[in-house]
């Protein structure tokens, strides 16, 4: 894993570009601590930290091919270098070393920029073709490695981190469109950052910079068509254990020590029993916990891990942690991030780190077989918009008259969270569900200058990617936009940010894209069966796992942030959402923001949701701003 930075202008490098890639290098160091290399010639100047995974001795960046007209940096993983190594050498190639990065210049002779079909992998990719003064970057399908960009007058600048960007004097200019998206759903959708003039690169897409014509292309999309509506249940229960278990044996080739984040969900105990039944030395997992019983899932990581016979590891969460990561967890994240479960993140990887270099996670296990509670929310909801006015008013009301409750995923969070979605189309209903601001309420946030500055419609990113999506049935829609937002720019952006402030990397076999073709193929009758989520899942896991693992509840990976402000993080929220702070930008309502921390505090809402985006949000403007 590792973090790459460059600067291409095709008129000629100015005297500065060579020691400004250098600055921006150095700011990656966190991603790549065990080494550093550069190349530039008259037009492009590349750079690289590495963290060494393959080949620890001869495999550092940049890479180029046999006479050097070619030339990489990369970071990630290419999983099926072996077998395109093999190909590449019978057709006369020569290997200087064991990596993996070398397979990516000599597949791009062969094939041109084309040869990114042929990687399966994580990835983002830098390519100097010095011949015909062309850039190619790439970022792979799923967007599990960052990649970003700014065009410059006469050129272009790009890094795997937005600090690399702003230190090579990128303008630090807010984006104010990016600015609502984030209170909207918590996170800001690529091709977006918080900065107007850096963008990132969209997942599955590859920009070429070639003769002064710069060109940005999909090269993948995920295809949500069902498959043989005769094929059985069994059928597909053992294609997914088959290929999982391949995905998974992919992502166990490594030079350097691995482990696994379990938390006791299917999803990560299914990788870790996989890798189990792979691995024959004993392998160590990683959990997370809490004090407060509705946020600990540490009963079931420990009943997998006993199950499984794995070197366990725990770390309990307290409250006081909060208060020392937030402001060290921002000079990782460079923009907002309302995800609480940064911390716990960063938590965990720093635990795993002390013991191993790589970790196998579980993400992207809820987005292919329905397991959020969101789908559910969505079948409910055909019913509930059945139902006459004057059975549906009453419930409104007795909703709105529930009680508080600082308890994970409490009845009284998803009533009201469910009624506030209820009146939108599926596709938008999905996103204020997940959210923390719908329209009505961000409104009340806003201050009136920034209001008039803003578009009237946050949710544009969910139209933008429909475009792109074939799917008939509503369901599959939602999975593809999940894909394509939740888990693109919320958890893998969280993953990535926080493993790698810790040297850390983590690698997702549910991503494996030929798994993601495969699964958007499963008929979603067998993914959410009437409201059992991962029904098909969990019946290809039957005898591999605890019984218990398949009956629980979901949890989700969060912290208990509710109960956390109005007790240990009191004066700490105080201080933060104090009028002097708000003050600086005027970008909010301090009225508004008064009245919900009043509410909060004296227990009659459970504002959390509404207040930590703030919270976030004044973090992010002191490290950029101050």
């Amino acid at each position: 894993m590792c973090g790459l930075s460059g600067l291409f202008r095709p008129e000629g490098l100015q005297p500065e570009d060579r020691e400004k890639v250098w600055r921006m290098t150095r700011t990656l160091i966190h991603r790549g601590p065990d080494e550093e290399g550069f190349y530039d010639d008259n037009f492009i100047a590349l750079g690289m930290r590495r963290l060494k995974i393959i080949d620890l001795v001869t495999g550092r960046q940049p890479i180029a091919n046999e006479d050097q007209s070619i030339w990489t940096v990369y970071n990630g993983e290419i999983f099926n270098f072996p077998e395109l190594r093999a190909e590449l050498e019978k057709r006369g190639h020569l290997f200087k070393t064991r990596s993996d990065t070398e397979v990516i210049v000599h597949l791009y002779e062969e094939e041109g920029p084309d040869f990114v079909h042929r990687l399966n992998g994580m990835f983002a990719i830098a390519l100097w073709d010095k011949k015909r003064r062309r850039l190619c970057l790439y970022r792979d399908r799923l967007g599990i490695k960052p990649l970003h960009y700014s065009f410059l007058p006469d050129g272009l600048v790009f890094a795997s981190e937005i600090k690399a960007l702003l230190e090579a004097g990128v303008d630090r200019e807010i984006d104010f469109e990016a600015l609502s998206q984030f209170f909207s759903f918590e996170f800001i959708p690529a091709p977006r950052t918080i900065f107007r003039k850096i963008h990132k690169l969209l997942p599955g897409h590859r920009l070429i910079y070639e003769n002064r014509d710069i060109r940005i292309e999909k090269y993948w999309d995920v295809v949500f068509e069902p498959d043989d509506p005769a094929r059985s249940e069994n059928d597909y229960a053992e294609e997914i254990l088959h290929r999982l278990r391949q995905a998974v044996r992919m992502r166990l080739i490594s030079d350097v020590p691995l482990g696994v984040f379990l938390s006791g969900g299917l999803d990560s105990s299914t990788i870790t029993s996989l890798m189990k039944e792979i691995e024959a030395s004993p392998i160590k997992t990683f959990a997370i916990g809490f004090r407060e019983k509705s946020f600990n899932e540490l009963h079931y990581a420990r009943l997998v891990a006993d199950y499984l016979q794995t070197d366990h590891q725990e770390f309990v969460v307290e409250p006081k942690l909060v208060t020392e990561l937030v402001p060290r967890i921002m000079n990782y994240l460079d923009e907002p991030l309302a995800d609480a479960s940064v911390i716990p993140t960063y938590l965990i990887s720093y635990l795993a780190r002390q013991k191993v270099t790589v970790a196998l996670a579980g993400d992207g296990g809820d987005e292919l077989f329905a397991g959020y509670d969101t789908y559910k929310a969505y079948r409910l909801a055909t019913y509930y918009r059945r139902l006459p006015r004057f059975i549906n008013n009453p419930l409104r009301s007795l909703v709105n008259l529930l009680p508080a409750s600082s308890q994970r995923l409490s009845f009284e969070f998803k009533a009201k969270k469910f009624l506030l979605g209820i009146d939108y189309p599926p596709e938008i209903a999905n996103y204020i569900w997940w959210g923390a601001y719908p329209p009505q309420e961000k409104a009340r946030l806003f201050s009136p200058e920034l209001q008039q500055i803003t578009s009237s419609n946050p949710y544009e990113p969910v139209a933008f990617h429909l475009q792109s999506c074939r799917a008939q049935d509503t369901l599959d829609r939602l999975f593809y936009l999940d894909l394509k937002l939740y888990l693109q720019d919320d958890l893998l952006v969280k993953v990535d940010r926080m493993s790698m402030a810790n040297s850390l990397e983590i690698r997702v076999p549910f991503l494996d894209y030929t798994f993601v073709e495969f699964a958007a193929r499963i008929p979603n009758r067998l993914k959410l069966k009437g409201l059992q989520t991962k029904y098909i899942l969990k019946k290809a896991m039957a005898g591999r796992l605890p019984e218990e693992i398949f009956r629980r509840p979901k949890i989700g990976f969060d912290i208990p942030l509710g109960a956390w402000l109005r007790g240990d993080l009191k004066p700490f929220i105080l201080e933060v959402l104090s009028p002097q702070n708000l003050s600086r930008h005027g970008f909010f309502n301090q009225a508004y923001i008064e009245k919900k921390l009043r509410e909060h505090l004296r227990g009659q809402h459970n504002h959390r949701q509404l207040l930590w985006p703030i919270i976030i949000f004044q973090f992010w403007y002191d490290r950029y701003y101050r």
